[in-house]
């Protein structure tokens, strides 16, 4: 039996390990993928730290985690047409079975492994252009902001935007925004670090969360009107209550960030009056990871900022501390079986 070397979790213990595991064997419509990077996300600390139910879909109780992943195709099985050994690709976050969505390394295994099975359907190509820890990052870290703005909210030109939370997610926010044309755009977080990151991603401006006036910096950076739209990629209720505080009339909050916390709003007949919108956004339609993969092509965008790290498989356990002690403030940190 041929085996490889994957970051296991064992959602009961909720022990992380990286072991010895069979490797897969592509079926009909599946491709076999080397691994050559995935990135680490908010949520894996989340799945580790058992923040979240255990995943419905998932049988029994160890997952490979992983749902950011880029490599090269290793082996493909029968009827699978339009990609060969050696192709650079991007694996999609999840896939749809039977009109519901898996999440990879959530439902199913994952990218922390030296290889992926993927159905042939989930694959994007990757040109030679993008390197692989720029590429693997782009399903999740970058296709779910551009679907919340693009799809969820529909955030067109010159609309003034609030993004509280620039990590993983609301850095490419701020950036994506940025292209689209969105203004003014107008980051919060507590940290002086992130917000930095923000202007230099293409903020407008950078608030403190705690600024006991920062509710009249908004109205003064909108005219007095506040925000069309606020994005909550922090998954923090507090800044949901402090969103809904700054909105325009007929303004969106738009929850991006997953806290699996109530949803209280404190003043209903102020919210109904105001015509506000509550949008939940969750992952990226299909479509996303393509676009943004020729937009950075193109040179559109730019994700080489975001790679705050690159890792071995065998530092997964690290990864995971690093990233969830915010070690260096990182965007991502990447995980390379070969580093």
């Amino acid at each position: 039996m041929a085996t490889m070397r994957a970051a296991r979790l064992n959602l009961s213990t909720g022990t992380l390990s990286v072991e010895d595991v069979e490797k897969p064997a592509p079926g009909t419509g599946e491709v076999l993928v080397k691994v050559e990077a995935a990135g680490v996300c908010l949520s894996d600390v989340h799945l580790v730290r058992g923040y979240f139910a255990k995943p419905r879909l998932l049988v029994g109780d160890t997952v490979t985690l992983g749902h950011e992943t880029a490599g090269t195709v290793a082996e493909v099985g029968p009827d699978v047409a339009g990609w060969k050994p050696g192709d650079r690709v991007v694996l999609q976050a999840g896939e749809i079975r039977d009109g519901q969505v898996w999440t990879r390394g959530v439902d199913y295994d994952g990218g922390w492994a030296e290889y992926a099975l993927a159905r042939q359907d989930t694959l994007v190509a990757l040109p030679d252009a993008i390197p692989f820890e720029q590429g693997a990052i782009i399903p999740d870290a970058v296709s779910t902001p551009w679907g919340a703005i693009t799809t969820t909210a529909h955030v067109g030109p010159a609309q003034s935007v609030g993004v509280w939370g620039i990590g993983g997610l609301g850095a490419h926010g701020v950036q994506l925004l940025r292209a689209i044309g969105a203004c003014p755009i107008i980051a919060i977080d507590p940290s002086p670090a992130a917000r930095e990151r923000a202007l230099a991603f293409g903020a407008d401006l950078a608030l403190d969360s705690a600024d006991p006036d920062l509710r009249a910096a908004i109205r003064d950076a909108t005219g007095g009107a506040g925000l069309e739209f606020a994005f909550d990629f922090a998954g923090v209720t507090p800044v949901r209550e402090q969103a809904l505080k700054v909105l325009a009339p007929g303004g969106k909050l738009v929850l991006v960030g997953l806290s699996g916390q109530p949803i209280t709003i404190e003043n209903s007949t102020k919210f109904q009056s105001a015509q506000f919108q509550l949008l939940g956004h969750y992952g990226s339609p299909q479509e996303a990871v393509g676009q943004l993969i020729r937009l950075e092509a193109a040179g559109r965008l730019d994700f080489a900022r975001s790679i705050s790290g690159v890792m071995g498989l065998e530092e997964a356990v690290e990864a995971v501390e690093r990233l969830e002690k915010k070690v260096g403030d990182p965007i991502r940190i990447v995980l390379r079986p070969a580093a």
